[in-house]
């Protein structure tokens, strides 16, 4: 598993304008301690795309929820 460091951590929120909630490492991803997008770790660099984020709860990397 990859970690990202605290102190990268520490800078880091989450990209949403509407949101720029904490992040958090939890497994895999990066997950917003506000909004609760998931953004996933690739080559150890965070891939802070909202577009590509997983919504909570889904399973999908950027799955949009149907009105």
């Amino acid at each position: 598993m990859v970690t990202i460091s605290a102190a990268l951590l520490a800078i880091l929120a989450c990209p949403v304008p509407e949101c720029h909630g904490d992040l958090v490492q939890r497994d895999e991803r990066l997950v917003c301690e506000r909004c609760g997008r998931r953004y996933r770790i690739e080559e150890s660099w965070p891939v802070l795309i909202p577009e590509e984020a997983e919504l909570p709860g889904s399973s999908q990397a950027g799955c949009v929820p149907s009105p």
